[in-house]
């Protein structure tokens, strides 16, 4: 069994596969497996990632695993960590990397803490700019509870901090069912992903580590794209808070993820700019109904709490669904 299997989905980044490829090859070792899924590319990814097989066997194990369909980076994901083999996981996106010694660190880390997995804060790199941005957890190299992590409702925690590639995994949390993605989701994916982590994992930690390079402002990523596949995260919370209210502490579980999911609906609702005309309709009519959907009650008490601009533009939605309700 490899010590670690590092799962990469790729997606027409033949600009950046190389960078990250590059960084892997600085972290092989022999007992490292990497596990390089191609999700449908168009460009020249393919042929990058069938070289990099060659390249890098000599240093490391490697799976490449080519896609026939497009599916998503969540699907991408999936096909990663069944594949894999590792004691344990970690995930790196096709257009990021590693610094030197990166995973070997990691390893460490979760080893010597014997917890079912550890968080790292991370380096944001958009053009030449770097900026750290740190795990919202201020107790760091000790074991913690992951379910008390989630809370307060009113700040930002552990699950708002929800990127799958800031940390390491034991495989004990994949033989529980607690780390595959949930299929087909093009945004948000990380989403349900750390509630559910958070909820039924047993231990946790969090490490001042740094070296994973995170990439803004690609041209192709969805972040940067306002078409239909972003909508995507209304799925993604509807699940957050379904999944949340059938905890038995929903009771003080189930503000929180009310309170975030009317944030994300208020920051894309304050951005429509970026959307297509088609798409912002798309995305109010969406978020209307997400709206009806949440408890009530929370949701007032939610609303009574969070700031002017962004409740008030929940309150608007809120107010045209009783509105549409009425008429009918």
């Amino acid at each position: 069994m490899p010590k670690l299997s590092v799962i990469v989905p790729f997606y027409n980044v033949q600009q950046y596969a190389p960078d990250t490829l590059r960084s892997l090859r600085m972290n092989a070792r022999r007992d490292f497996e990497f596990v390089l899924v191609n999700d449908r590319s168009k460009d020249e990814t393919p042929a990058i990632l069938d070289r990099a097989a060659t390249d890098l066997s000599d240093v490391a194990q490697v799976k490449v695993v080519h896609h026939e369909v497009n599916g998503g980076l969540a699907t991408a994901r999936n096909t990663g960590l069944d594949a894999a083999t590792g004691e344990y996981l970690t995930f790196l996106d096709g257009d990021d990397w590693l610094a030197p010694g990166y995973l070997t660190e990691l390893v460490t880390a979760i080893e010597d803490l014997g917890c079912d997995f550890v968080r790292t804060d991370h380096v944001q790199a958009t053009a030449r700019a770097r900026t750290v941005h740190r795990v919202p957890v201020g107790r760091r190299n000790e074991v913690l509870d992951p379910r008390a992590a989630i809370l307060p409702a009113d700040r930002t925690t552990s699950v708002d901090y929800a990127y799958a590639w800031a940390g390491v995994y034991h495989r004990r949390l994949l033989d529980k069912g607690l780390l595959h993605f949930t299929h087909g989701l093009r945004t948000a994916e990380d989403r349900p992903w750390i509630w559910k982590l958070h909820r039924e994992a047993e231990s946790f930690a969090v490490v001042s580590l740094l070296g994973v390079f995170y990439r803004r402002g690609v041209a192709s990523s969805l972040t940067q794209i306002g078409d239909a596949r972003q909508l995507d995260f209304i799925r993604a919370f509807d699940q957050v808070v379904e999944e949340t209210a059938q905890d038995p502490d929903a009771e003080q579980l189930l503000p929180k993820a009310v309170r975030t999911y009317c944030a994300i609906i208020a920051h894309h609702l304050s951005d429509e700019s970026k959307w297509e005309p088609a798409v912002a309709r798309q995305l109010r009519t969406l978020s209307a109904a997400a709206i009806k959907r949440m408890p009530q009650d929370m949701l007032g008490d939610v609303l009574d709490t969070m700031d002017l601009r962004r409740s008030s533009k929940l309150r608007r939605l809120r107010r045209r669904v009783t509105t549409a309700k009425a008429a009918a």
